[in-house]
């Protein structure tokens, strides 16, 4: 990697992990399914308006239903679920747990890909499981039903890009031309909005939103989204995707540092050895398809 790969690549995993810090104050105000649809909303509308200016066709019609699917199970699920669970868990925890999405995008490539797990992929989804289960029993964290719920609903978002992922590549190999990587952050952003919309009512505002809340929606609207997706893209047209994927090493690391620094929470060593164990088992699923993976050209990211 050049020098200016690796500070997008440490830009991208600061925006990213300051994305659940932010995710924590904002979700409390306006409930999970309002702070994800304004999360969604704001980076959609900021990228249609970047397509517009590099002139980036959509295909609307042509692409429609891929957009739609990558948009519920990339963006509009996992960020409601994300939200939700932060009001129980640290921030870190909760990036910590997407972590995992590289160990459910091996099994699901196993079954639905029928690509061989290997040695090295089982060995990381034990460490993986092992991890989890650390942060489950220990830490700053009472295990409460409402935890073990968030615990749940984290998984659930790091299931979703694990599909998502599997999603996009065998839609790469179907599609001629495929669909631009532009195109299909913006479209998938803009699906999502519409896809949450009529999720509202049933987890309508908590409290009006104060100055600070609106900024910090903001943020994560055009930062942690729209921003961090075209940086995700140029790393994947630069390096290509199996080492941008090594962001997901880096985001659980800001994410507990901006925890730490912006809202007081509690670091522990045991905290500290789960987090290190689901690294290193993300670490043994990527890195034993390195020889094998191909960066695809519309490839979405799995983790926000």
């Amino acid at each position: 990697m050049r020098i200016s790969d690796i500070v997008r690549l440490f830009m991208l995993a600061a925006l990213w992990g300051a994305s659940f810090v932010g995710l924590r104050v904002v979700a409390t105000s306006l409930g999970a399914i309002v702070t994800a649809e304004a999360r969604v909303a704001i980076a959609g509308v900021v990228l249609l308006g970047w397509c517009a200016i590099v002139r980036v066709p959509l295909l609307w019609r042509r692409h429609a239903w891929p957009m739609t699917i990558v948009g519920v199970f990339n963006s509009a699920i996992p960020f409601a679920l994300f939200a939700f669970a932060v009001k129980t868990l640290p921030g870190g925890y909760a990036a910590i747990l997407n972590a995992t999405s590289p160990l459910f995008g091996a099994v699901i490539a196993s079954v639905w890909l029928r690509e061989a797990l290997g040695g090295r992929r089982m060995l990381g989804i034990v460490f993986g499981v092992a991890g989890v289960a650390c942060l489950v029993k220990l830490g700053p964290v009472a295990l409460t039903t409402d935890a073990l719920v968030a615990f749940a609903a984290c998984l659930g978002a790091a299931f979703c890009y694990g599909f998502a992922g599997n999603y996009t590549r065998r839609l790469a190999d179907r599609l001629t031309p495929p669909i631009a990587p532009t195109a299909m952050a913006t479209g998938s952003q803009i699906t999502a909005a519409i896809a949450l919309l009529p999720l509202i009512p049933f987890d309508p505002v908590h409290a009006m939103p104060t100055h600070g809340v609106v900024m910090i929606v903001a943020a994560l609207g055009i930062g942690s989204t729209a921003i961090a997706y075209l940086l995700y893209f140029r790393l994947i047209r630069d390096v290509g995707a199996t080492r941008a994927l090594t962001v997901t090493f880096l985001v659980p690391l800001f994410a507990v540092a901006w925890g730490w620094a912006l809202l007081d929470e509690v670091v522990t060593w045991r905290m500290a050895g789960g987090a290190a164990l689901v690294l290193i088992a993300t670490w043994l699923v990527v890195s034993s398809s390195k020889s094998k993976a191909k960066a695809a050209p519309n490839g979405v990211p799995a983790m926000r």
